[in-house]
């Protein structure tokens, strides 16, 4: 914050000159004055209190005397026990309010040509199945963040890891060759993603049909799935893929094409993009290879049985298996080979992967093994460990088919939009392209925010009703509210009031706290980076919103007579604005100018 700054700077010189204490002024952190004592921001004084010899009280009194004759930015003092509650002189927020106004990008760091090179990946998808709810979360979570730490200053290179090989995937290609006659998306009229996502619902259908059958006629589970034929069918398509079968390699080709473009659909409704698309069937030979190199450098060791491991015992983990005894690799090595890949592509200062709290362990071990291979950012990649978003009827599982799809999900989220709205009167007078705008704006503005504002470590319940609320903590309500502002500005504009001089205005208390809210913004976005929290920018924003409108509901603007402090007024709403769309922007959530 501007003014929390300031403040620090002069304290750090006061106890100089008062006590001859070096206290830097990025150790003094003033705080927002708590709402029941006069003030505006709180500074602690006990950590002087030794070296100056004196009650803290006496010590804030010294200082905050000080202050109010050395730094003009000061009005007066209030001392409560070892806490100095400084009132700022009103009128210099009016100084701050125009450098918020007046600064391009405001909250905003652009970052330099030199900048360090930060890479987020997210989305992560199987292309057995279309994506679904957890992967909202994740891919919603990585972008946002991605935006998050370029607004801190950082270049940014947004990645993708497709699971495009595995028994999970000749699933749906065996189910395919037995039930689906030939269907394509054209003829099923159905994206890719979901087409093939119903051919591995159909295995898992068969097969535990087929398993059910095998212990009827008295095998234990054990040895029904050993005994099954059709899983027997798909290791063996794995095999063929594997040495590159040419018929088996086509189809994978051709059914993976249907779920890229049914995924290209999803992402771009969803209002997020890649850099950069890295595939599993690309990098897992990479990896081998890659670990075959710690083999030979004594990173790595082989066992009888010819599977390689690599002993993390030192680091108190265990030891971990790399490559099979037939030479197949396992997610890491997988893993190893997509960050060869991307070492390559690019000069990675940092590499974070979003990737929920069940891979916590994984990304212990590949830290260690990326550092042992040379990767210089291997010990410092960060897991950005999300929890799990669950419905308020329970867990969703893919083999099941009872996943919530994210394309059903967002087109039922819009709809509710446009039911709401409709209802609420939000969208009167909009012609119909208008009020669909709307809809898709702030059905899929709901959704986010209701997954970005809660902690990301946390688990959390999706509640489609909540989400869609105009009231509350939702993306609604934060979009009505900009909405209602910038008509406020538009009738402004039509009456002919301009925002002119308001530099002697006095503002009072309502327009001082949106103005310290507002001010708050730039360390918010800071924060939300260092922590990687898109929740802080959203609770940030809502915050915003309630202090502007508790501003709208207690002075008026457009009928205030004073043309200075109607100039303020005009002035804090268009600043007020301007960051509230920033602060949705940098969570990928869009905006309406009327509603």
């Amino acid at each position: 914050m501007i003014v929390d700054k300031i403040i620090a700077e002069a304290v750090s010189r006061a106890v100089k000159e008062l006590y001859g204490i070096d206290a830097p002024a990025d150790t003094i952190v003033p705080q927002a004055t708590r709402k029941e004592f006069e003030g505006n921001l709180t500074v602690m004084t006990f950590p002087w209190v030794k070296a100056a010899r004196k009650a803290p009280e006496q010590v804030g009194t010294e200082i905050g005397n000080w202050l109010v004759d050395n730094e003009p930015a000061v009005n007066r003092f209030n001392v409560i026990k070892g806490f100095l509650n400084i009132v700022i002189e009103p009128t210099y927020w009016n100084a701050v309010l125009r450098h918020i106004a007046e600064t391009p990008d405001y909250g905003l760091t652009a970052p330099a040509a030199d900048a360090p090179l930060v890479m987020v990946e997210y989305s992560s998808p199987n292309t057995n199945k279309p994506l679904h709810l957890g992967h909202l979360r994740n891919i919603l979570l990585g972008y946002s963040l991605s935006r998050i730490i370029a607004a801190c200053g950082n270049r940014v290179v947004k990645t993708n890891i497709v699971n495009d090989r595995g028994i999970h995937i000749c699933k749906s290609m065996l189910a395919w060759q037995k039930w689906g006659e030939g269907v394509t998306p054209e003829t099923a009229g159905k994206k890719g993603d979901h087409l093939i996502g119903d051919f591995y619902v159909l295995f898992d259908k068969h097969y535990k049909e087929e398993l059910k059958t095998l212990k009827e006629q008295g095998m234990t589970d054990e040895e029904a799935e050993k005994a099954s034929a059709l899983m027997a069918e798909a290791r063996a398509m794995l095999v063929k893929w594997e040495n590159n079968d040419p018929e088996i390699r086509a189809l994978w080709a051709r059914m993976n094409e249907w779920v890229y473009a049914g995924f290209d659909e999803t992402y771009k409704r969803m209002g997020v993009d890649f850099d950069k698309i890295y595939y599993e069937s690309q990098t897992y030979l990479e990896g081998k290879e890659k670990v075959l190199e710690g083999l030979e450098k004594g990173v790595m060791y082989r066992k009888e049985d010819g599977s390689v491991w690599a002993d993390l015992t030192a680091d108190g983990l265990d030891h971990k298996l790399l490559l099979r005894a037939d030479g197949t690799s396992v997610y890491m090595t997988q893993d190893i080979g997509t960050a060869k890949l991307r070492y390559q592509d690019y000069p990675i200062s940092k590499m974070i992967y979003v990737v929920g709290n069940e891979q916590n362990y994984h990304f212990q071990v590949l830290s260690l093994l990326l550092d042992r291979l040379g990767f210089e950012w291997g010990k410092s990649l960060v897991h950005f460990s999300y929890g799990m978003v669950e419905l308020p009827n329970g867990k969703m599982k893919s083999r099941e088919g009872t996943v919530v799809d994210a394309d059903d999900l967002m087109e039922a989220m819009v709809a509710d939009a446009r039911k709401v709205s409709d209802e609420l009167g939000k969208l009167d007078g909009l012609s119909a392209a208008e009020a669909e705008n709307v809809a898709e704006t702030v059905g899929l503005g709901a959704l986010k925010y209701f997954l970005l504002k809660v902690d990301p470590r946390k688990n959390m319940t999706f509640n489609p009703e909540e989400s869609i609320d105009f009231n509350g903590n939702t993306g609604p309500f934060i979009q009505y509210t900009y909405a209602r502002i910038r008509s406020v500005l538009r009738k402004a504009a039509e009456a002919g009031f301009e925002i002119g001089d308001y530099s002697t205005v006095e503002p009072g208390d309502r327009e001082i706290a949106l103005i310290q809210r507002l001010a708050d913004f730039p360390d918010t976005v800071q924060e939300a980076g260092r922590t990687y929290s898109p929740a802080l920018i959203a609770n940030y924003v809502y915050d915003l919103v309630k202090e502007y409108n508790q501003f709208y509901h207690d002075c008026s603007i457009l009928r205030e007579e004073d043309r200075a402090i109607c100039s303020l007024r005009l002035a804090l709403s268009d600043a007020t604005a301007s960051t509230i769309r920033t602060a949705l922007n940098l969570l990928g959530i869009g905006v309406v100018e009327r509603m």
